[in-house]
C-alpha cells in the first residue's frame, strides 16, 4: 500500500487539542479523555440536584413540584413579604458578616504565626486549630449547645458569632498559611532592619502580597456562617433564628415551597462570591 493509499487522519482544532499534551510529561489530553468524562459525568450528578431547586422555585403549585406545572414568582414575593423569613435573613447576614470579621484576623494572624514559629510544636499546634474540620458538627454543636446554656449565650448573635468562628478560622488559616509558603520573609525581615516594627512590616510589606488569599479567606468565613444549619438548629432560636434553621423547619414540618426560592437565591449568592473570589482573589501578573 502507498502512502497516499493510507487513511488520513482527521485534522482540525479537536484533534490538535487531544494531540497536546496535558501536563509537564507525554501524556496527551486524548489518553487523558476517559478522566475528563468521568470528571464531567461526576460533576453532573453532584450538581443536578442543586439545579433542580431552580426551577421548582418558580412554581405556582401549593407544594414542591418537579417540573412546574405552571410557572410563577409567588414564593419569591411570600419570602420578601414574610417578617419572619426577613428577620432571619437578617441575623444570618449579621452572623456571616460578624463572623467573617472575627475569623480572618484570627485565621490570618494563626497562619502568620506558625508560618515564623521555630518551635517543634508547630505542627501539632496547626492540627489543633483545624480540628473542628475533623471532629463531626454535631459533636460540636451538643458541645457548643450545654457549654451556651451555662454562659447564656443560647438563642444570641455573640453565641452564633463565636461558634460559626470556630468552623471558619480553620478555612481561613490554610487559605493564608498557603500563600504565606511562597511569601518570602526575608522581604519583611529588610524592612524591620529599617526601623519599621514588625506590625508595621506585616502591614504593608506582607498583607499586600498576600490579601488575595486574606480575601478568599474572608468569603469562606462568611459562606461558612450563612450556609451552617447544624449548629444553628441548636444554639439559635426565637428573634435570633438563622434563615437556615427555619429553612430546616419549614421542610420538615410542612414543606413550605417558599424554601425553594430562598435555596435559589443562596446558590446565587454563594457562586457569586466564589466566582468573586476565584477572579479577584488572584494575583495579575505583572
Amino acid at each position: 500500500m502507498s502512502t497516499s493509499d493510507r487513511p488520513k487522519r482527521a485534522d482540525g482544532p479537536a484533534a490538535r487539542w487531544l494531540d497536546r499534551p496535558a501536563s509537564e510529561t507525554q501524556i496527551t489530553h486524548g489518553q487523558r479523555l476517559w478522566l475528563y468524562v468521568l470528571s464531567a459525568l461526576a460533576m453532573v450528578f453532584l450538581i443536578a440536584p442543586t439545579l433542580i431547586v431552580i426551577p421548582m422555585s418558580f412554581s405556582n403549585s401549593q407544594y414542591l413540584e418537579f417540573p412546574p406545572t405552571s410557572w410563577s414568582l409567588r414564593w419569591y414575593a411570600h419570602y420578601l413579604e414574610s417578617p419572619e423569613w426577613m428577620q432571619a435573613t437578617l441575623t444570618s447576614v449579621k452572623a456571616a458578616v460578624l463572623t467573617m470579621l472575627l475569623a480572618t484576623p484570627l485565621g490570618t494572624m494563626a497562619a502568620y504565626g506558625l508560618s515564623l514559629s521555630k518551635i517543634r510544636a508547630t505542627r501539632l499546634i496547626y492540627l489543633l486549630i483545624i480540628t473542628p474540620m475533623i471532629i463531626p458538627v454535631i459533636l460540636l454543636a451538643i458541645g457548643a449547645f450545654y457549654v451556651y446554656a451555662k454562659l447564656n449565650l443560647l438563642n444570641t448573635i455573640p453565641g452564633l458569632v463565636l461558634a460559626h468562628s470556630l468552623l471558619a478560622t480553620p478555612l481561613v488559616l490554610i487559605v493564608v498559611g498557603a500563600a504565606l509558603k511562597h511569601f518570602d520573609p526575608s522581604q519583611e525581615m529588610a524592612a524591620r532592619n529599617l526601623g519599621a516594627s514588625r506590625f508595621v512590616a506585616f502591614m504593608r510589606v506582607t498583607l499586600p502580597q498576600i490579601r488575595f488569599s486574606v480575601i478568599t479567606g474572608a468569603l469562606l468565613a462568611f459562606l461558612t456562617s450563612f450556609d451552617e444549619v447544624v449548629i444553628s438548629l441548636f444554639i439559635s432560636g426565637g428573634d435570633n433564628a438563622t434563615l437556615t434553621r427555619n429553612m430546616f423547619n419549614a421542610l420538615r414540618d410542612q414543606i413550605d415551597p417558599t424554601i425553594t426560592s430562598i435555596s435559589t437565591l443562596m446558590i446565587l449568592i454563594s457562586t457569586g462570591l466564589l466566582v468573586a473570589a476565584q477572579t479577584f482573589g488572584k494575583p495579575r501578573p505583572r
